[in-house]
């Protein structure tokens, strides 16, 4: 990926989120998605973020127990073992 490439990149992901929420002017939104076309970084950084969201929508007000090993598992990757203390 070249210098300019990067930087167009690092222009675009600051709309990505206003992007999925569909809140962006027609030419933006063109303009994001001819560059998605051409970057399969900012694809999926697209795609994931579209998962997310939808994910998100279809689970909102649902609590899940997350189970005990993965917790662990989660806070000591994150450096964060004490709080698994309390």
């Amino acid at each position: 990926m070249s210098k300019h490439e990067h930087t167009r990149c690092k222009d675009l992901l600051g709309s990505l989120s206003d992007y999925v929420d569909g809140a962006l002017s027609e030419s933006l939104c063109q303009e994001i998605e001819a560059h998605v076309a051409e970057c399969s970084n900012c694809r999926i950084v697209v795609d994931t973020l579209r998962k997310t969201v939808t994910l998100y929508h279809t689970t909102a007000g649902e609590t899940a127990e997350v189970p005990a090993q993965v917790r662990e598992r989660l806070f000591r990757t994150l450096n964060l073992e004490d709080y698994l203390k309390h």
